[in-house]
């Protein structure tokens, strides 16, 4: 089946770029384009896409405004959001996790890159490329109060489970987790739908930061924040 998608972002050479990056995959179409979030959500509302590649900064409405009115109560549309972003805008990056989006990379990615990033969130997946992942939990552990990890957190989790969580906090996909662990997707979706259930997560992100505060991916933050 061909993924169907709109392009929101307010510079006309970007949105162009996507365009011919997405089309030249077999398996995904750009079926429409909009230059602000006013015009996204009229957009997606009218031809249901299965993925909207959201700027975050644009007149008017921005991406988050947008991506609230489209998946908040009371008629959500069912598409999967997938943010560009930079380094520099941590405030907008969490704030567009709260409102419902499903996948961040930054506009800096490979082109093969995103193109198997839109396929991800295509399934239902969510994705947070490893950068996005380091910002999180670096301002995670900069929030006021932050004691350290909580290394009782994980219980009930089994050694399984916690070497997919420790991946997840990688920022790896579900299909890279497979890989990386010999395991079937499916498999690595059952575990991560465990994971949400006993971590009391909603979605990726906070598997992310449960895995920082159990101490299971501090030793890796460690060195990602030193320059890995």
């Amino acid at each position: 089946m061909t993924v169907r998608v709109v392009v929101v972002d307010d510079e006309t050479l970007v949105r162009a770029g996507f365009r011919v990056l997405i089309d030249s995959d077999n398996d995904l179409q750009v079926v429409g384009e909009a230059a602000d979030g006013t015009e996204a959500v009229r957009v997606i509302r009218e031809l249901r896409p299965d993925v909207a590649l959201m700027d975050i900064r644009m007149p008017g409405l921005n991406g988050i405004e947008a991506i609230r009115e489209l998946l908040g109560d009371p008629s959500p549309v069912p598409v999967h959001v997938l943010v560009l972003t930079t380094f520099n805008l941590d405030e907008y990056v969490f704030a567009a996790l709260r409102a419902g989006a499903a996948g961040f990379l930054l506009k800096d990615t490979p082109p093969a890159h995103l193109i198997d990033a839109v396929r991800v969130i295509a399934t239902g997946e969510s994705l947070l490329s490893p950068g996005v992942t380091r910002r999180l939990i670096d301002t995670y552990v900069r929030r006021p109060g932050y004691t350290g990890p909580v290394t009782h957190a994980l219980d009930g989790v089994t050694v399984r489970e916690r070497d997919v969580l420790g991946l997840i906090a990688r920022g790896l996909s579900n299909n890279e987790i497979a890989a990386e662990l010999y395991l079937t997707v499916g498999t690595v979706k059952t575990h991560v739908s465990r994971l949400l259930t006993k971590l009391g997560a909603r979605d990726r992100a906070q598997l992310v930061i449960a895995a920082y505060e159990s101490g299971l991916a501090s030793t890796w933050g460690a060195r990602t924040r030193g320059g890995r």
